[in-house]
Formats: structure tokens, sequence, C-alpha cells
């Protein structure tokens, strides 16, 4: 497994995105997604467009995780401990044994192996630019300010 070029602040944004998603719409995380330094995107499988205040709750509640200030951390486990609280649908077949899990403080667990910031106060604003609903998925599309 190669290990993605993916800006930290965003990436562990994303991991904070995808949480948020899994408490507000029980909707699993993302399926899909494409996460760059200037702005990223992320699928759900949801059956219905979001509201504008939908869109503004997630924002905030993103935020408000990010504001306080969570140590980002990384432990390894193997596979079977693993699937006792993480899902492991998305590893590929060849994947080791042992687990890399990220934690977002106690808000977010999830297997990665891309790079993150040591804590959400690096992270900056996180901001939704855009939404949209086709065919039982909705995209989110987003940035970070204060670099």
């Amino acid at each position: 497994m190669s290990e993605k070029n993916y800006d930290p602040r965003m990436h562990t944004a994303e991991h904070i995105l995808n949480q948020t998603m899994v408490r507000l719409f029980n909707c699993g995380r993302a399926f899909s997604s494409h996460v760059e330094k200037k702005k990223s995107k992320c699928d759900y499988r949801i059956p219905r467009a979001l509201t504008d205040e939908e869109l503004k709750t997630i924002e905030s509640r993103v935020n408000e995780v990010i504001s306080q200030n969570l140590n980002v951390t990384e432990e390894f486990t193997d596979k079977s401990n693993a699937s006792t609280f993480l899902d492991l649908s998305k590893l590929p077949a060849d994947a080791p044994e042992s687990i890399r899990v990220i934690r977002v403080g106690n808000y977010d667990a999830c297997a990665c192996i891309g790079p993150h910031v040591a804590n959400t106060k690096e992270i900056g604003r996180f901001k939704i630019i855009s939404a949209d609903y086709s065919d039982g998925t909705v995209r989110i599309r987003f940035k970070l300010e204060n670099e």
C-alpha cells in the first residue's frame, strides 16, 4: 500500500467530516473522495438532497470539533481487534495484518495510511463550498481557511 499525497490539514478535516456525517445521517463514511490542498470533495450515500440548514449544521459541527484542539494520534493494532471498532470493508485484500488507526481525540477512529496534523488546532476553519445530489449520492465540496 502506498501513502497518498494528501495535505495533512485537509486529510484530517476529511476524517472529522466523515464522522460528522455518520453521526448526523447514519450514512457511513464517504464512499468516494478527492482530497486536495485547495479544495476537496466527499460523496455519501443519502437518499435525498441536504437542506441549506443541514449543510450549515454540518459545517458548524465540524468547526466545533476542530476548535476543541483535539490531539490526532496513531496506533497500530491487528485486523481482528480493529474489526471490533472499525469498518474494515474498504481495506484492500493485501492489507497487512497490522492496521494503522488514526484517532481524532475521542471523536473519530479510522484505518488510514495518509498524513495528518498532530492537533486539530492546525486545521483552520472548515467551509462547505457547495453540495449537490444525484442518484442517491450527496457530494459535499469543501475548503479550509486560515492557513
